[in-house]
């Protein structure tokens, strides 16, 4: 699943994969397949970059209520 929020923040922010994955404890590489979908994102991850970027972990994953 490709997870587009997590790029969009990121450059909203400012900040480099480099950076990003410095704050999740992985390397460069890792971070860009959880950001291309490559490789299946954790849940801690979501929820740690979640807090790092004020948003819910519902906005990261777009999650749209089906009403």
């Amino acid at each position: 699943m490709y997870f587009r929020r997590l790029q969009e923040l990121r450059t909203e922010h400012d900040k480099t994969q480099e950076e990003i994955a410095n704050i999740l404890y992985c390397n460069r590489e890792v971070y860009r397949r959880y950001e291309k979908g490559i490789r299946e994102i954790p849940v801690w991850a979501i929820i740690k970059l979640a807090d790092y970027y004020k948003v819910s972990t519902d906005y990261l994953l777009e999650k749209v209520n089906m009403v």
